[in-house]
């Protein structure tokens, strides 16, 4: 009896066990070998959804296996863990874009949610496509509401589309979008992301679930992130709803450099690490002045801004 070693990909993620798609497209569980860092930083979780992976299996065990190594990631997508507050968890590796999925209504879209999740991916530079689902629910206000939101996140790179996944609405260019693609698909709870799925997709069968009756908010139905693919080419990783999105790995100057077209404008400021506040010479405020870059945008980075400075005050305070 002896080792084999062989190449996949972790397509599934339960916290103590990963089921990896080996490259002849057989599924195994494996554990983790060792101790894995995702650079300096420190995760719940080691290894992501998406994680190329070296497996180890013993000759007479084809369903265990053990992970002795990972290969280096192209992009990773990180939160803050809502359980273990100073510690990251690892959504996903290597993926070609993320597909965010809100709606204006049932549930209502939270105020900075967009640009709060576009910190995630704006890192690495991963390109974003956001999806406003239940537009079958919209009225004028809410279309009102679609049309200003697409003018602000479109002309600086993030594709907005309305889709319906009771309608079909859209469908055929969320299949556009996906096709070909590894895609990480992420959303509030509640906004509909397995039904959207699951009508892109229909063999997948996700299990949905509706809003809170006493909260009209949104209830979990995913679990733990999974990879799936797709029958016209591609595959997404499917991922927990979220609730709250925090940030306690970056720095002021992060979120400075991540608004993508703040940090455009900023070669023009008088100071190189001007924050765009209460600098003088600040070309940043000038164009928010001037209409060049959207207010919202701009009310939403002052705000995480101000939120991550107190959250690093405390974190620095708190044993003195």
């Amino acid at each position: 009896m002896g080792e084999i070693l062989k190449k996949g990909i972790v397509v599934r993620s339960t916290g103590s066990w990963y089921d990896v798609q080996l490259e002849d497209g057989a599924r195994v569980q494996a554990r983790i070998i060792g101790k894995f860092r995702l650079g300096d930083i420190k995760t719940t979780n080691p290894v992501g959804v998406g994680d190329r992976v070296l497996i180890a299996m013993e000759d007479n065990e084809d369903d265990k296996a053990l992970i002795k190594d990972i290969e280096p990631r192209e992009n990773y997508v990180v939160r803050q863990s809502p359980r273990k507050k100073h510690q990251l968890h690892l959504i996903a590796a290597n993926i070609d874009q993320a597909v965010l999925i809100v709606t204006i209504i049932e549930p209502s879209l939270k105020q900075g949610f967009i640009d709060r999740f576009l910190l995630t991916t704006e890192p690495h530079n991963i390109p974003a496509v956001i999806l406003f689902n239940k537009a079958d629910l919209y009225g004028e206000e809410e279309m009102a509401i679609f049309e200003y939101l697409s003018s602000i996140y479109g002309p600086i790179g993030y594709p907005c589309h309305l889709v319906s996944a009771t309608t079909g609405m859209g469908l055929d260019t969320c299949r556009d979008i996906l096709k070909d693609k590894t895609s990480l698909i992420s959303g509030q709870s509640g906004v509909g992301k397995s039904s959207l799925i699951n009508a892109i997709q229909p063999q997948l069968d996700l299990r949905t679930g509706g809003l809170s009756g006493s909260t009209g908010k949104g209830q979990h139905t995913t679990t733990f992130a999974e990879w799936f693919n797709l029958d016209f080419g591609g595959a997404i990783i499917d991922t927990p709803g979220i609730k709250t999105l925090s940030f306690n790995n970056l720095e002021p100057m992060d979120v400075t450099h991540n608004f993508r077209e703040l940090f455009e404008v900023s070669a023009h400021c008088k100071f190189a690490n001007c924050t765009h506040r209460n600098e003088p010479g600040c070309a940043v405020k000038e164009a928010v002045e001037n209409g060049e870059i959207s207010e919202l945008r701009y009310f939403n980075y002052i705000q995480i801004m101000e939120e991550i400075e107190e959250q690093n005050y405390w974190e620095r305070h708190k044993d003195m």
